[in-house]
């Protein structure tokens, strides 16, 4: 299957939006991120709502047919996961983002879409 993608200059700024906000926590980095992205796929911007945990801390991320994401906010993944990395936190958005854009075969298309906008990054800072 063949997945258009945005260009690696625009996933490389992406990415630094969202570490951005992983590390600071400005919530005008993260919608800055999220407006490219949906920008990219002529969508409008997905409802997110930010929490502590989900489902009692088994899953960091959810998102439904309405367009509505639950995700787990930065500070409390950091302090509650085994793999609180800012990389899996990362990989987690574009996850949620990937069901959000393709939400025919969702689990399939959101793991794929995640590899794919993080492949030819640099994780270097």
């Amino acid at each position: 299957m063949r997945m258009i993608l945005p260009p690696l200059k625009e996933r490389r700024a992406i990415d630094r939006l969202l570490s951005a906000f992983f590390s600071d926590c400005k919530a005008s980095d993260f919608k800055k991120a999220i407006s490219l992205l949906c920008r990219f796929y002529h969508l409008k911007q997905p409802k997110i709502e930010w929490f502590e945990y989900i489902d009692w801390g088994k899953t960091a991320g959810k998102t439904y047919e309405t367009g509505q994401i639950y995700l787990v906010h930065p500070d409390n993944w950091k302090k509650g996961r085994k793999y609180n990395t800012a990389r899996r936190w990362i990989n987690l958005v574009y996850h949620e983002m990937g069901h959000y854009v393709f939400w025919a075969d969702a689990e399939n298309k959101a793991d794929m879409f995640a590899t794919r906008m993080a492949r030819g990054l640099n994780h270097q800072k």
